[in-house]
């Protein structure tokens, strides 16, 4: 989300350096020829300053298609444009402007995976009627496999776990098994799904997590194995608390 809170700040700032070469010796540079500007004639485009402003719209505009938008309120942008070359007062803070964009690409990001969305809310209304799931509070569901004894884990207690994660259709991402090392770590440290569940354990219990993706890594993808909105599933076995 930071990077398509900045894409137009990157890009145009990529303008300001476009057809520029960079030497790896300033100093023993040679001065080339100049050349003449190539001039651009195509129907309505009347002056350099009409294909430049066009350009801009249209590169603008492909790089946004690219993450996923499918169009702009056209006269607000251009109100945007105009306000800012006119030093005019926004209609928006800078700060506001950020959150405005970030908003909307979190919506436009939800149309593009609504099937996985509905998907997702499909499988923990049916899950939950499951023999042996419990649902919380928050939507976490979870199962348990094993009994453990003593205390449970607070939020800042670390704990030494073995698990393994799969994405809903069952496909594996994580494995501490297969690596034949358990993981250590502070239990705040993780995703919210996992900080929650992990205080519900005991030593040496085993439980399987349901994990919905607000619960998990919202709507980024962490790696290519976890795409966008994707709910989880975690079998987690709770070793040790605090190295014990």
């Amino acid at each position: 989300m930071k990077k398509n809170l900045i894409t137009l700040t990157l890009l145009l700032a990529a303008f300001t350096t476009f057809g520029q070469k960079k030497t790896a010796n300033p100093a023993k540079a040679t001065i080339k020829k100049q050349t003449a500007p190539v001039k651009i004639n195509e129907p309505g485009l009347k002056s350099g300053l009409d294909s430049a402003s066009y350009s801009f719209g249209l590169i603008m505009a492909t790089n946004l298609k690219t993450q996923g938008l499918t169009g702009l309120n056209y006269d607000f942008m251009v109100r945007g444009l105009k306000d800012a070359f006119n030093s005019q007062k926004p209609m928006l803070s800078a700060e506001n402007a950020q959150t405005a964009i970030g908003n909307f690409f979190k919506e436009s990001s939800k149309l593009k995976y609504a099937a996985t969305i509905a998907a997702g809310k499909a499988f923990f209304e049916s899950n939950k009627k499951a023999a042996g799931i419990i649902t919380t509070v928050s939507g976490l569901q979870y199962q348990v496999l094993k009994t453990g004894s003593g205390e449970k884990p607070g939020a800042t207690t670390s704990v030494t776990v073995h698990y393994k994660g799969t994405l809903l259709n069952g496909t594996p991402f994580d494995n501490s098994y297969d690596r034949g090392e358990p993981n250590t770590f502070a239990v705040n440290n993780v995703i919210a799904g996992w900080t929650e569940g992990l205080q519900l354990m005991q030593k040496g219990a085993k439980f399987k997590f349901f994990v919905p993706y607000n619960l998990a890594y919202g709507e980024r993808a962490p790696g290519p194995e976890i795409p966008a909105f994707s709910d989880l599933i975690f079998e987690i076995e709770l070793l040790k608390i605090d190295g014990k």
